[in-house]
C-alpha cells in the first residue's frame, strides 16, 4: 500500500526478524490476529515506556484491511496496558498517510507537540529519524488506555 503513494522505501522495508518478534512475544508486547484457519493476518509490537505502551508497529495484511483487525488489535493492546496499570498508549506515525494519523485520529489519538515528550519517547523519535523516516511528514501521538472500547466491551 505505501508503494501505491510514493513511499517505495517504507514499502520496501523488511518486516521484524523472528528474534524481534521473540522478543516482543517475551515482553509481553506483541499480539496477533488470525483468520479462520489460524494464519496469521495482523500484528502489534508494542514497548514499554515510561508511562505508557508505545505501539511501534500495527500491520493488517492488505487482502484483509478494512475490517477493524487493526482496531482490534490496538484495543487488545489497550486493554493489556490498562490492566498493568499503564495510563496510555503512544505511537509516532506518518502525518498524510490516510491509514496513519488519520487512521489514529479516529481510534482517540491526539497529536503531542515536538516540545516536552518524555525523554525515552523523544529517543523513540530520534531513532526514527536516524533510520531516515523524518524524510516523510510524521507525528507523536497519544490516547488515554480505556478511551474507547470495542463494540460489546464494557
Amino acid at each position: 500500500m505505501f508503494r501505491g503513494i510514493g513511499l517505495d522505501e517504507i514499502a520496501d522495508d523488511d518486516p521484524p526478524t523472528r528474534g524481534e518478534i521473540a522478543r516482543a512475544i517475551e515482553s509481553r508486547g506483541a499480539w496477533a490476529a488470525v483468520d479462520a484457519a489460524d494464519r496469521p493476518v495482523g500484528y502489534l509490537v508494542a514497548s514499554r515506556l515510561q508511562g505508557s505502551l508505545h505501539v511501534d508497529q500495527v500491520t493488517v495484511h492488505p487482502d484483509v484491511a478494512r475490517r477493524g483487525i487493526g482496531r482490534r488489535l490496538i484495543s487488545a493492546a489497550d486493554a493489556c496496558a490498562e490492566a498493568e496499570g499503564i495510563g496510555a498508549l503512544t505511537l509516532t506515525t506518518f502525518a498524510r498517510v490516510p491509514w496513519n494519523a488519520p487512521y489514529y485520529r479516529r481510534l482517540g489519538f491526539s497529536e503531542l507537540g515536538a516540545d516536552g515528550l518524555p525523554e525515552d519517547l523523544a529517543a523513540v523519535v530520534a531513532h526514527e529519524a536516524s533510520l531516515g523516516l523524518a524524510r516523510w511528514p510524521r507525528v507523536v501521538m497519544r490516547r488515554e488506555c480505556g478511551a474507547i472500547r470495542p463494540p460489546g466491551r464494557s
